[in-house]
């Protein structure tokens, strides 16, 4: 993989990288040199993908994660750290998503998106800036330059309009929009470039089940290649 970025001597985080776009980004930053931390549930899945990595000359360590935990965000985040070094770069990715009417949708369906889409995005970003900002307040008083770090969330289209039985995905990822706004304006100011990314209509693991359905297929045929994208697009 031809890339024209270098991130070597980086360290990279990436929540829900035991699937679609989650282990995409880990392959692009690994190819472009960084250390990359594995972060999911399913540790077996992330072990894959550290083989993998580490086969095509990359390296990769793995934690496991869930983001619904604080407790598991605070030590994933001291284990990433403890093995790799500090954290450069977040890639903060976990999702999940559910289809149903908003009439349909219950206090558990509501509570299993918001809690990992957006609760989850809020609690990992906080931790890993919390160190980001502690090692920056370090670089001034020693007069040196802020390092340069980087926070990405992953949101979504779905959170810059709203798409039919997905709603509270899409209410989910529009926080997440807002909330990325709210982190770049405090925490610039300790060096840190915090971005969403709202990716399209990809086929991936979470979501697929939406596809299979009449709305989905609806929406298919309404995109201009009548086709979605894939994670290596």
């Amino acid at each position: 993989m031809g890339l024209s970025i270098n991130l070597e001597g980086k360290v990279a985080l990436v929540t829900g990288a035991s699937s679609g776009l989650g282990t995409r980004f880990s392959n692009v930053l690994a190819a472009a040199g960084a250390k990359v931390v594995l972060a999911s549930r399913r540790v077996e899945r992330l072990k894959e993908l550290r083989a993998s990595i580490e086969a095509d000359g990359g390296s990769a360590h793995v934690v496991q994660l869930d983001v619904t935990d604080p407790d598991s965000i605070r030590a994933a985040v001291a284990h990433a750290e403890t093995e790799a070094g500090a954290i450069d770069i977040l890639v903060n990715n976990s999702g999940v998503s559910t289809t149903q009417k908003l009439t349909d949708v219950t206090a558990d369906d509501f509570d299993f998106v918001f809690d990992t889409n957006t609760r989850g995005a809020f609690f990992v970003a906080q931790e890993v800036a919390k160190r980001m900002i502690a090692r920056a307040k370090g670089a001034e008083k020693l007069g040196n330059p802020l390092p340069q770090a980087r926070i990405v969330n992953i949101a979504s289209v779905a959170g810059l309009k709203v798409l039919s039985q997905i709603g509270v995905y899409c209410m989910s990822k529009a926080a997440v929009v807002h909330m990325t706004k709210a982190m770049a304006l405090e925490w610039a100011r300790h060096g840190i470039n915090t971005n969403a990314i709202c990716p399209g209509y990809i086929d991936t693991e979470i979501n697929h089940h939406h596809w299979d359905t009449d709305a989905g297929q609806k929406l298919i045929q309404m995109l201009p290649r009548k086709r979605l994208g894939q994670p290596e697009d």
